[in-house]
């Protein structure tokens, strides 16, 4: 078997580069956990389950998962307006991936 060469790697090119492309960052993998707890979500119960994040920030966030296509947004058509947001089939194949993330964290966090 032929050893790698870490010279010859190209860290842009994993499946693991691309992933964490997507839901990395302070609020992505919050947002994502947070609507796979509780979907369908509204803006400002997902501003307040984040706390202390802008108006501004957590609509570029979600703007981006939604561009991403992790994520759908879902207008209707009242007064005033209702905005939810929910998971898409590609972002509920990420729960298992969180799921795992959340299991080593309860297995390995420090006791009080």
């Amino acid at each position: 078997m032929k050893k790698k060469r870490i010279e010859d790697a190209d860290f842009d090119a994993t499946g693991y580069s691309y992933t964490l492309s997507l839901i990395s960052g302070k609020y992505k993998p919050v947002i994502l956990y947070c609507l796979m707890e509780y979907e369908p979500v509204r803006f400002n119960d997902m501003r307040r389950y984040l706390k202390k994040v802008a108006d501004k920030t957590l609509s570029q966030k979600l703007k981006e998962l939604e561009s991403d296509g992790l994520i759908k947004r879902y207008v209707y058509d009242q007064m005033p307006p209702k905005v939810e947001y929910s998971l898409t089939e590609r972002g509920h194949s990420l729960v298992q991936v969180l799921d795992k993330l959340c299991d080593w964290g309860n297995e390995n966090r420090p006791s009080k």
